[in-house]
């Protein structure tokens, strides 16, 4: 099992930055593959980035790509995404997801979801 939780949400302005984190726990989670997915009331989970087990590999949607920035630090088991010039479009809440594969950009191919962390992209 790995158990995840993400932090670092809130409410930011237009063009404005956040850095969401995702603290895992559990057996090894160095091993695993971790994504970023966000959603809004009514849509699907929609895929935002992945970071390899080794950190030397990424995977962004074309929507947040040159903007979000995901990274890792397997010793703190912690991944982190640098979200800069924020959209209102970017409004949602962001999900972390771990699995051993790479790299899943679907819902279903994740075992392991956090709760969740709101994110407010407004004036």
């Amino acid at each position: 099992q790995v158990h995840l939780v993400e932090s670092g949400g809130g409410l930011v302005q237009p063009g404005g930055s956040l850095r969401l984190s995702c603290a895992a726990s559990g057996r090894a989670f160095s091993n695993y593959t971790v994504a970023w997915f966000r959603q809004t009331p009514g849509q699907e989970r929609e895929f935002v980035a992945a970071i390899k087990w080794s950190g030397d590999r990424t995977y962004y949607s074309d929507s947040v790509k040159g903007r979000f920035t995901i990274s890792r630090d397997n010793a703190k088991n912690t991944v982190y995404v640098q979200m800069n010039s924020l959209k209102p479009e970017d409004t949602a809440v962001y999900y972390c997801a771990a699995d051993v594969i790479w790299v899943g950009l679907r819902r279903s191919m994740y075992d392991y979801w956090g709760q969740g962390t709101q994110v407010t992209v407004s004036s």
